[in-house]
């Protein structure tokens, strides 16, 4: 039998080559993303289903380390009104303003000694 001698392949047959390479390529990563977009609704129950437990560990550790019932609690005023006390709001307010007029009044002062001291 006599065969053809290989020679470098044409243009065509490399170009065939390159998209049989980038067909493989996509087909991979669809296949990729289609695992992805089926194990994703698992996923997120799952991410779903801890939060829920985490939340339960937290209200259930809250409610012994405190021996109050959560049935007790006064829901009228929210959750923000429990966090802070409105005095202690005020008086960080309070100390705010004091320190921005000293470091105001500093600043002036530091201001007007430069002005006096460099003659420009």
């Amino acid at each position: 039998m006599l065969r053809r001698s290989q020679k470098s392949a044409t243009p065509l047959h490399r170009q065939r080559e390159e998209l049989a390479q980038r067909e493989l390529e996509l087909r991979d990563r669809v296949a990729k993303l289609e695992r992805m977009i089926a194990a994703a609704p698992k996923l997120a129950e799952e991410a779903e289903r801890r939060q829920r437990e985490e939340l339960l560990l937290r209200a259930q550790g809250g409610a012994s380390r405190l021996n109050v019932s959560p049935g007790l609690q006064d829901k009228r005023y929210g959750e923000a009104a429990s966090m802070r006390p409105r005095g202690a709001l005020r008086k960080a307010q309070r100390e705010g303003r004091i320190i921005f007029l000293v470091l105001a009044i500093a600043l002036a002062a530091l201001v007007i000694w430069l002005v006096s001291h460099l003659h420009f």
